[in-house]
């Protein structure tokens, strides 16, 4: 009997779900209590596997278990696996109900906040039983999470070069930067404002590894100016934009951020020209992996909320 044939009559999916726990738990005993069973189930699930496909999976010592190169491609196509059947157990949610539907979206705070928001809110009042799954975190663990297939794709600032040849990305719409300013401070009366006058300006910025923060800093550097140093680092962009409204600070902020601020009233946006391009956002997928229905919906509407942000 071939092997395809062995793996296709005799492994089990509860074998293929608790080696891919024992993985991520790291040993018997923690997978174990993970999974409500006993140790010795475990390891007779393992065992298993390892005699349906004829290879050890894992390499075990006092610190715990460690995948071999066999388990290490088997939890790949164990995450595969599982991946198409939660994606085909929605799809048969939607052909039972085709204005339903789950979709699960990795994203940054600032783009949560504003553009994702605005494509849910389109979403929601056009079928209003489907349900959106945000999940808002630093860029690499974005990454990790659609590698990992938790998230069906993210809407991301698409950073060039993206060197994973597994990622297929699409441009949505370019969003413009923008100084802002408390209506308070003094700068927001001023009619014309030279870049050059805010250089030793108290400013709240985004950490400097964030896209907005080196084209904040490209700026200055090519009309011949220091960086303005920061006064304040903060990564949420609501710990930003309430410093902003005291009048006491400045700060560099995607333009669409202020469309859905609850206080945009008491914040200025400061005339004075940015000779850098905008953030380039978009839609980051896997290749050559299906996504159902309600995602290719939200992909769509994107695309549609996409172009109203880019037009002037």
């Amino acid at each position: 009997m071939q092997l395809s044939e062995r793996v296709g009559r005799r492994m089990k999916l509860r074998d293929l779900h608790v080696f891919m726990t024992v993985v991520q738990a790291g040993s018997m005993g923690k997978a174990a209590q993970r999974l409500n069973t006993g140790q010795p189930a475990v390891s007779r699930s393992i065992a298993e596997l390892e005699h349906v496909l004829g290879v050890r999976l894992l390499d075990r010592d006092r610190q715990g278990v460690e995948p071999t190169p066999y388990g290490r491609a088997l939890l790949d196509c164990g995450v595969t696996v599982f991946d198409g059947l939660r994606r085909g157990v929605r799809d048969l949610e939607f052909l039972a109900d085709p204005a339903a539907g789950e979709v699960r979206i990795g994203c940054n705070p600032f783009l949560a906040a504003g553009f994702v928001s605005a494509v849910v809110d389109r979403l929601s009042r056009r079928y209003p039983r489907m349900a959106f799954h945000l999940v808002t975190e630093q860029t690499e663990t974005l990454y990790r999470s659609l590698n990992e297939r938790d998230v069906d794709f993210l809407i991301a600032v698409l950073r060039a070069p993206v060197a994973n040849e597994r990622l297929e990305l699409e441009a949505l719409y370019e969003d413009p930067l923008i100084v802002a300013a408390g209506v308070q401070s003094p700068w927001a009366r001023r009619r014309r404002i030279e870049l050059s006058e805010l250089v030793n300006e108290s400013w709240v910025l985004a950490p400097p590894e964030a896209t907005i923060s080196s084209l904040f800093d490209q700026a200055f550097l090519v009309n011949g100016l220091p960086c303005p140093r920061a006064t304040v680092v903060a990564v949420p962009p609501e710990a930003r934009i309430s410093l902003v409204t005291t009048g006491r600070f400045l700060s560099v902020l995607p333009a669409s951020v202020l469309r859905f601020f609850s206080r945009r009233a008491e914040v200025k946006i400061l005339p004075v020209e940015l000779p850098v391009t905008g953030i380039p956002n978009g839609i980051v997928t896997l290749k050559n992996r299906t996504l159902g229905p309600a995602s290719q919906r939200f992909i769509q509407a994107a695309r549609e909320v996409g172009r109203s942000f880019a037009a002037p």
